[in-house]
């Protein structure tokens, strides 16, 4: 039994059961991936896939019980080697950061800048996602933290930590009728802002639940014209005149987006709050603690620790 062996099992199942892409994945051939996964099912005894001629096609009953200790085996594993990492090369490595697009684009850039200042022997890799995809990206082991609105606390396998609330705004063009309404001091009201065309997140995405929500619980339709992941497309289309926009407050800057105007809205929906995440057991090197800390200054090393030892973590 060997490790590529386990890889190329735990790559089949994540795969879709495409050797194919499997051999891809793996940066070898094909029929390599075949036989590694045949001399695995036969050091076990049991057919770990099913078949339809050459061609994988599912799990096993065995092979699904079988497969949480090959992720296992693999995490522990890859702990093993950052365990290591950690004393042989403490300053330097690899940080990998999912996260949102309005986290990457807004919030991140203050924390990654002095964290470079700090560790300038670690190289960043950010892949930008939805939450579910952030959530994958850490169970998976493809990142280090995630950091994201929602999602993250819905899975056991993640410690999820709080770092920060935020809430909503309204953009504008320049001359909109609400800008004149918010200079004349008339506070914001959903049925007002019900009656324009609304552009904001994809579902899923940025708080768009607690705006969905706002509206539900007032009994209100929401007119949405068009949906995006990202705020900077949100506010292209408002500058165009093709509805109000809703993004996340720290998404307007005066300076940077002086063809719009911002309306005070967070008397109307529901606060968000921005999470990051590890694996519960995933070990983290010295460096992913200092940029946690870079990042949500409340979050120190001992909290973090004392999180993911406790009974059931502390989300």
């Amino acid at each position: 039994m060997n490790f590529q062996q386990l890889r190329s099992v735990r790559e089949a199942q994540r795969r879709n059961f495409n050797l194919t892409e499997v051999a891809q994945a793996l940066h070898t051939s094909q029929p390599g991936v075949s036989r590694q996964i045949r001399e695995l099912e036969d050091e076990l005894g049991i057919d770990i896939f099913v078949r339809a001629g050459k061609r994988l096609t599912g799990l096993t009953e065995p092979g699904r019980n079988v497969m949480p200790i090959v992720e296992r085996l693999l995490r522990e594993a890859e702990n093993l080697r950052r365990a290591g990492e950690d004393f042989a090369r403490a300053d330097s490595g690899h940080l990998r950061i999912a996260a949102t697009h309005s986290q990457a684009r807004y919030a991140l850039p203050p924390a990654v800048r002095d964290f470079r200042d700090s560790h300038p022997e670690v190289s960043l890799q950010f892949t930008q996602g939805s939450p579910q995809q952030v959530a994958r990206l850490l169970i998976d082991g493809e990142a280090d933290i995630g950091i994201a609105t929602e999602a993250l606390a819905l899975h056991p396998q993640l410690l999820t930590l709080p770092c920060y609330r935020w809430t909503h705004t309204v953009l504008v063009p320049p001359g909109h009728p609400l800008e004149a309404e918010a200079n004349a001091g008339t506070p914001l009201t959903l049925e007002r802002l019900a009656q324009f065309p609304v552009i904001t997140y994809e579902t899923g995405y940025t708080g768009r639940s607690h705006i969905d929500d706002a509206f539900a619980k007032a009994g209100l339709d929401l007119d949405v014209v068009l949906v995006a992941m990202d705020a900077d497309v949100i506010k292209t289309y408002v500058e165009l005149g093709l509805g109000v926009g809703i993004v996340a407050a720290i998404a307007y800057d005066e300076e940077r987006d002086r063809h719009l105007r911002a309306i005070d809205a967070r008397h109307l929906f529901a606060d968000n709050l921005t999470r990051l995440a590890v694996r519960r057991d995933a070990y983290l090197r010295d460096y992913v603690y200092a940029f946690i800390e870079t990042f949500a200054p409340p979050l120190t090393r001992d909290l973090v620790e004392q999180a993911r030892v406790a009974p059931g973590g502390s989300d």
